[in-house]
């Protein structure tokens, strides 16, 4: 069992949560998500790799988490290259159910973007500062191409936009637009330029075709995974599991998000985990081991909102 507060600095911007008028704004969220590996025979020698704890980011902050893993063993806790929390574990005795569990509580303030970083061209982005927190993201990475197709659909999008946010909104509209939200017809090795052509999938298929759409102009992009709070009211899509958006740099502000799947920015209803080049960067759960390839996973994903 592991129970630990985030060590890590805090990023720029994490300090409105000093403010106590912030203190009782915004919104409380708590999550449990469970994943259960059943295996049709004892497997050993498992090596896993978790992001299931957020760090403490402009307008979220981390309240508490709890990450327990059964069979019981040590887990290791660190920030990766991204500045994710990650946790890795490895058990080597005979076992037939792994299962992984993480409790933790948000509390996330109102979304608020100034005109100055709505109104940003893509030539505000030429400072120092800029370019060391945003050349990664702009580069090709396993899931994301910048292939010729997507280039000149975004130059398609874009005609007479000028604003980096605007510009990140006609992608978003267009893929929400154009693409159906159908599970199971892709999976987590499906290629950006595949689902691209398809023309269908799921969050992780939408968040991968708006980062090609956004590097491939220029615009800084990154992966985002977390969970989405679906209130009495809402009709949000993928509240049921794990969720994934896109997020776009803008500038004095930082990163936001835009999510393809609902429409809409990644507001206060939206709890981020970790962020990333793509899917591969930030996966809840990934990992190996030695045995029978017959497995049944089972995932359950709860978002409360909390007093």
């Amino acid at each position: 069992m592991n129970s630990s507060q985030p060590s890590v600095p805090l990023p720029p911007g994490s300090d409105l949560f000093s403010n106590p008028e912030n203190s009782r704004s915004g919104t409380k969220l708590a999550v449990t998500h469970r994943t259960i590996f059943n295996y049709a025979s004892p497997v050993s020698e498992s090596i896993n790799t978790l992001h299931l704890e957020p760090r403490t980011f402009p307008f979220q902050k981390t309240l508490s988490a709890i990450i327990r893993v059964l069979p019981a063993t040590r887990l290791r806790r660190f920030t990766d290259l991204f500045d994710n929390v990650t946790h890795h574990f490895e058990l080597s005795s005979p076992h037939v159910r792994l299962e992984i569990e993480s409790r933790i509580r948000v509390h996330n303030l109102p979304l608020e973007i100034p005109e100055v970083s709505r109104s940003a061209p893509l030539s505000a982005y030429s400072g120092v500062a800029i370019m060391e927190q945003t050349w990664l993201y702009l580069q090709e990475s396993r899931w994301v191409s910048k292939h010729p197709d997507i280039w000149r659909q975004a130059l398609d999008l874009i005609q007479g936009i000028f604003p980096v946010f605007d510009q990140a909104m006609a992608f978003m509209n267009w893929i929400h637009r154009e693409f159906l939200y159908a599970a199971g017809t892709t999976s987590v090795s499906t290629h950006l330029e595949e689902a691209f052509q398809l023309r269908r999938g799921v969050c992780q298929d939408f968040t991968h075709v708006m980062l090609g759409l956004c590097r491939s102009v220029g615009i800084p992009a990154r992966y985002a995974s977390g969970y989405l709070y679906n209130g009495p009211r809402d009709t949000l899509v993928g509240a049921q599991a794990s969720h994934a958006w896109c997020e776009v740099y803008l500038p004095e502000i930082g990163w936001i998000g835009f999510d393809p799947t609902n429409n809409n920015l990644a507001d206060e209803r939206y709890v981020k985990i970790a962020v990333g080049r793509d899917y591969e960067d930030v996966a809840p759960v990934g990992g190996s081991y030695r045995g029978t390839a017959s497995c049944r996973m089972d995932v359950e994903v709860l978002v409360e909102k909390i007093v």
